[in-house]
This record gives structure tokens, sequence and C-alpha cells, in this order.
């Protein structure tokens, strides 16, 4: 059921905001994604911290390439709700999203996504539901 991982790798929102899609570690990138991101006080909201709706646009990058990974050619998808929970703040430096698709059938799909710092601190949660549409 592998489509074409680069499909998802590149989109214009990700290279706008400053995400780096990485490689998985064991090579195998069908329904996982891991995505990263630099912050710096340009991702700040008025108490100098990380804006949660980065947190949240990460997450969604990187659960919406991990399904995106299970889809065939002639399919696309649509997120239908995405939840996040914040854990601990940040200020700087780099955090990565990991998100695995939980369970696939046919039309819908789940997906969850954990947020960390580099050095494995949680920083976030986040679940979607995703649905399956015809291209």
């Amino acid at each position: 059921m592998s489509g074409k991982p680069d499909r998802f790798d590149d989109a214009p929102i990700s290279r706008l905001v400053g995400f780096d899609v990485l490689p998985n570690d064991d090579g195998d990138d069908v329904g996982v994604a891991r995505v990263q991101i630099k912050c710096t006080h340009h991702h700040h909201n008025p108490m100098q911290r990380v804006h949660g709706g980065l947190i949240a646009a990460l997450a969604d990058a990187a659960m919406g390439i991990a399904f995106g990974r299970t889809l065939m050619d002639d399919q696309d998808f649509s997120t239908i709700e995405m939840k996040v929970n914040f854990i601990r703040p940040v200020r700087d430096g780099m955090i990565i999203a990991k998100a695995r698709v939980v369970e696939r059938g046919l039309r819908i799909g789940f997906v969850d996504c954990e947020i960390t710092t580099l050095r494995g601190k949680r920083v976030a949660t986040a679940t979607s539901t995703c649905t399956v549409v015809s291209k």
C-alpha cells in the first residue's frame, strides 16, 4: 500500500515554516514520519515561549506525512480531527515530532505523535483521524 513518500515530504507549508523531514531510524517510512524544526525567538508567543500553533503544525505535518505514506498513488487524504496536549513550554532549540499510524482501515486511519526536545523531554502529544479520498 505504499505510495511515493516524497509526495508528502516537500509540502510548501513545510518550506515556509522551516520544517525538516528526517529519515526514519530503521529506513522503513511506511506509516511513520519524523519532522523537526529549530525554534528561535521568531517562533515565540507573547510569553517568550514557542507558540502552541507551531507545535500543533509540526505534529500535523508529521502525522500527515505518516498517514500519507500509507496511501496508494491514486489516493489523497484529509485530516478530519486533531487533538494536541501541551506538556511543557519550549523557548529555543530543536523539537522533533515522531508520528506513526496506529490503525489504518480502508477509509479511516488513526495517527499518534510525540513531540520532544533533542534531549528527549516530552513537549506535547497529538492524535489525528484521517480519511482517505480519491483524487
